[in-house]
């Protein structure tokens, strides 16, 4: 063999067929599965379509039990009903059935008339698209643990979007999965490459946690030391104070000038601290005097150097000058997140995905008129990069390294 052969990437022989459409080898001899991959017909007959959008829609119908209990730190088992955010009162299967019942109760409670959120009928919509799409593009043998990779990504994408949060118990167990159908289908980690047994599947499969999950946490860690805090300086003194939680799975608050930031936005580490230039500080209602006040977690420093716990504090409250907040350029959730989707697509599925998800946000942002320093939740935009490299965004990077070969190539 030529020692240059030896150097270039090791991608999946291809085939072109007489339409033009170019085929790797895992799809030459799987015409009807996921051999055609995004372009032959599905698995004949096509009325297998038709359960696995009913399987898709009762997973979506449990996802929304997760989206809205999980953050709030409830038990998806317990109460087993669902039941109305508003009354509380449970809701009968006969009226819970996917899809049908949010459109034959117009989107509203049967017994208080509260309006039920459109975001629950999407979540059983979208999740049985993804499934019926799972099913129709992609193998027998691999097919239910992407299901399960469809349900965790639409869960996260929601919670994201809403809470600001990725659940780690999900990515953690998103992962094993992962790394189970890399073994199972040892495709699945090199989609645009040649696979090996399964022992190499799952040897890429855990390469693909490592670069997703290490690669996305140096991002992070450099982000901090760039843009880890955020100085606010007045002209006039200002009035800040802390804000009791509304709710018991309500946030404390730290209010200055009129902002308020969640009290989770503001230590997402053990060694982040908020450093106040006060001109008064007040505790319990009582003036302690002014000066360099740090706030931390679960206790302050007084500018003597007092140390005092906040549990044992009624309020506190002041004056100041400036403020030096702490603030993250991405959450520890998204590298999770990142890592579980590397365990599913390997190492190039992990930078496809980033570099969509970024491509995607800034998209967004711009639709949005998000400026900088505002939060933008990252995880609905993996989740939808991991979705695009799934149903060909491998192809495009098949291209792009036959594209490079030349160059790069000895």
């Amino acid at each position: 063999m030529d020692p240059a052969d030896r150097s270039r990437p090791r991608l999946a022989p291809v085939t072109t067929l007489p339409d033009g459409t170019s085929l790797c080898s895992w799809q030459w001899g799987n015409a009807g599965l996921n051999g055609g991959a995004l372009f032959d017909p599905p698995l004949d007959p096509w009325i297998w379509l038709i359960p696995a959008f009913l399987i898709g829609a009762c997973i979506g119908s449990f996802l929304n039990v997760v989206i809205y209990r999980v953050p709030l730190g409830m038990s998806v088992n317990e109460p087993k009903r669902s039941f109305c955010p508003k009354c509380s009162k449970p809701i009968p299967m006969w009226l819970n059935m996917p899809l049908i019942s949010w459109l034959w109760l117009r989107g509203k409670c049967a017994e208080c008339g509260a309006p039920i959120a459109f975001r629950y009928f999407a979540v059983e919509l979208l999740t049985a698209v993804l499934c019926v799409a799972m099913w129709r593009f992609f193998p027998p043998q691999v097919v239910v643990f992407l299901w399960v990779l469809a349900a965790l990504l639409v869960s996260i994408t929601f919670i994201d979007a809403e809470h600001l949060i990725i659940p780690t118990g999900l990515t953690w167990a998103g992962s094993v999965i992962g790394l189970g159908a890399c073994a199972v289908w040892p495709q699945l980690p090199v989609m645009a490459g040649t696979a090996g047994d399964w022992l190499a599947g799952l040897k890429h499969g855990g390469i693909g946690w490592i670069a997703g999950f290490f690669g996305l946490w140096l991002v992070v860690e450099l982000g901090k030391l760039a843009f880890g805090k955020k100085a606010m300086k007045f002209d006039q003194p200002v009035e800040w104070r802390l804000k009791e939680p509304a709710g018991e799975q309500d946030p404390m608050w730290f209010v200055i000038a009129g902002e308020e930031i969640p009290w989770w936005d503001l230590f997402s580490r053990k060694t982040d601290r908020v450093l106040v230039e006060t001109g008064d500080i007040r505790v319990d209602g009582e003036s302690v005097g002014g000066g360099k006040l740090t706030i931390r977690e679960m206790e302050i420093e007084l500018p003597d150097g007092t140390v005092r716990h906040l549990s044992k504090m009624k309020s506190l409250d002041g004056t100041a000058t400036s403020v030096v907040i702490p603030r993250e350029a991405m959450g520890f959730g998204d590298v999770h997140l990142l890592g579980m989707i590397g365990a599913f697509f390997g190492w190039s599925g992990v930078f496809f995905s980033l570099f969509a998800a970024s491509f995607y946000a800034i998209i967004a942002a711009l639709i949005g008129r998000i400026g900088f320093g505002k939060q933008l939740p990252f995880g609905p935009f993996l989740a939808l990069g991991a979705l695009s490299w799934a149903f060909g965004g491998w192809q495009l990077w098949k291209w792009y390294l036959d594209f490079l070969g030349p160059i790069w190539t000895p």
